[in-house]
């Protein structure tokens, strides 16, 4: 007996050492952390349970036969963060440079396929070389079989996947069809085909950092919605984030006890919207006032700008917010803020995560580089978004809510269940100075009386009392109660029950 012990002990060690003490310090010395150490970070202390210890790969061509590392490049198990069941997976790069072998595939499905079955999150930290080149096409097997469970996962538990090393070639459609994706500054890439091939076949000339790294995918791709600047920084955001998100489609978001009264008044609001229509000002202001605790996680914040999307608590339930930004593009939806939105409405919809919108929007971005790129069915995405949540929906307007861009900014007519406006709301087919300019076409030329026509359209049309006349705007209310009605509003939808027509899926205009 105490031989098989002494054998348990070392096969446990030689897992634990992955590609052993070199490799850990080449590791270290690139500001990582190993596989392990990771989940450490991530984990609650003592919580994770290990699956598949001493899976080994079974090729044996290329001399593979002789190398074998018990693990196989992978470490997969589960454990809590916050007191609540995660699965994760953490890729060795210490460990045949955590390239996926068809064991190293089949330990990563055995459990997304239990976090299905018991309806949990699953976090993949991804660092990893690609496929193993000595496998050939049973790697590449390996790949599709996570890349279907990341589809039959998909709106069912949440899926976070963190870049901490390189992901290229097939390895990136894995992390692309999760539902976040955070990557590490400077450590972390993510590419199809990498700088050599992009220099052969097209002649650029790009590092890996400027092709596919954390700020590149950040600010201009938008496939990462966090760039963070360490690996222990992005394990402590993604526990913080966590805490937002229910465990799975049946369930609700976790809610956390707070001192915040519901009934709290902003006297600030009054006065944050500008008198001068065309004066941006901050709508990340508002939001965090509304906020319990001023706690407002934050997604995709240098990417389309010009909207802002993330989770706050309001009276202790986690809320999904999308708010047009007057401060970048004067906060006008163009093809990027349109994509953005619409992939988070519709993750808020999956998971049962309540909605509030605030729209300030003069309207879609003008333009040929936006009509070629495709706004018409970018755009559509958003709309499509929004008509087919059944979640919770209010909806506010402060200022601007302009021409198409009011029905698809979750109006009442998209079935929005509460939709109030401030008194500084101006709802209407465009502004009052182009509408002037088509209608008065005649008196163009005469300034003093397109002035006058002008501030009578914005008298008459450019307020939010003819569409609250009309019911399409439940209530004008004053700013300094905004968080009083809306977390009244919420409070009234909690039991909310809406559902769609049966259909196999819908057809979103991709």
């Amino acid at each position: 007996m105490q031989e098989i012990i002494q054998q348990l002990s070392d096969m446990r060690a030689a897992a634990a050492s992955g590609g052993g003490a070199r490799r850990i310090e080449k590791q270290h010395a690139k500001g990582k952390l190993t596989a392990r150490e990771r989940i450490e970070v991530l984990l609650d202390p003592g919580s994770f349970e290990e699956w598949d210890m001493f899976v080994e790969h079974r090729c044996t061509d290329f001399g593979m036969a002789d190398n074998k590392i018990p693990g196989d490049g992978v470490v997969t198990g589960y454990g809590t963060i916050n007191g609540r069941l995660v699965f994760v997976f953490s890729q060795d790069f210490t460990v045949f440079g955590g390239s996926l072998s068809e064991a190293h595939a089949e330990k990563i499905c055995k459990i997304m396929d239990e976090a299905m079955k018991v309806g949990a999150p699953v976090i993949g930290l991804n660092d990893s070389g690609g496929a193993r080149i000595q496998e050939g096409v049973a790697s590449l097997g390996g790949y599709a079989e996570v890349f279907q469970r990341n589809v039959l996962a998909s709106g069912v538990i949440p899926q976070i996947s963190l870049i901490m090393g390189p992901c290229a070639g097939g390895a990136v459609y894995s992390p692309a069809m999760t539902d976040f994706i955070f990557m590490v500054k400077d450590s972390s890439y993510m590419f199809v085909t990498g700088p050599d091939v992009v220099k052969t076949v097209t002649h650029e000339v790009v590092t890996a950092e400027e092709l596919g790294g954390a700020i590149t995918h950040s600010t201009r791709s938008g496939v990462a919605d966090l760039a963070l600047e360490n690996d222990i920084e992005a394990l402590l955001t993604t526990r913080r984030f966590v805490n937002f998100l229910p465990a799975n489609n049946r369930e609700r978001a976790p809610t956390w006890p707070t001192t915040d009264s519901p009934r709290r008044l902003i006297p600030s609001l009054d006065s944050l919207v500008p008198d001068d229509p065309a004066k941006p000002y901050d709508i990340k202001e508002l939001i965090v006032k509304l906020a319990d605790e001023g706690d407002f996680f934050e997604l995709q914040p240098a990417c389309a700008a010009n909207i802002v999307t993330g989770f706050i608590r309001l009276d202790g339930h986690v809320t999904g917010v999308v708010a047009n930004q007057p401060m970048v593009l004067a906060g006008c939806l163009d093809i990027d803020s349109s994509k953005k939105a619409a992939r988070f409405v519709r993750f808020c919809d999956a998971f049962n995560i309540p909605l509030l919108t605030l729209v300030d929007v003069p309207g879609f971005l003008p333009g040929t580089a936006q009509e070629y790129g495709g706004i018409i069915k970018h755009g559509a995405k958003l709309l499509y978004a929004y008509a087919e949540a059944t979640v919770p929906k209010v909806t506010l307007i402060t200022r601007k809510a302009y021409g198409g861009a009011y029905d698809v900014m979750a109006s009442k007519h998209l079935r929005g269940d509460v939709n109030f406006a401030w008194p500084s709301a101006e709802i209407a087919v465009m502004g009052p100075k182009g509408a002037v300019e088509i209608i008065f076409r005649q008196d163009l030329g005469d300034e003093e009386k397109i002035a006058r026509r002008t501030e009578e359209y914005r008298r008459k049309f450019a307020n939010p009392f003819i569409a609250a006349s009309r019911g399409y705007i439940d209530d004008v209310i004053m700013p300094r109660d905004t968080r009083l009605r809306v977390c009244r509003s919420f409070a009234m939808l909690r039991d909310k029950q809406l559902a769609n027509p049966w259909r196999k899926h819908g057809n979103i205009p991709l």
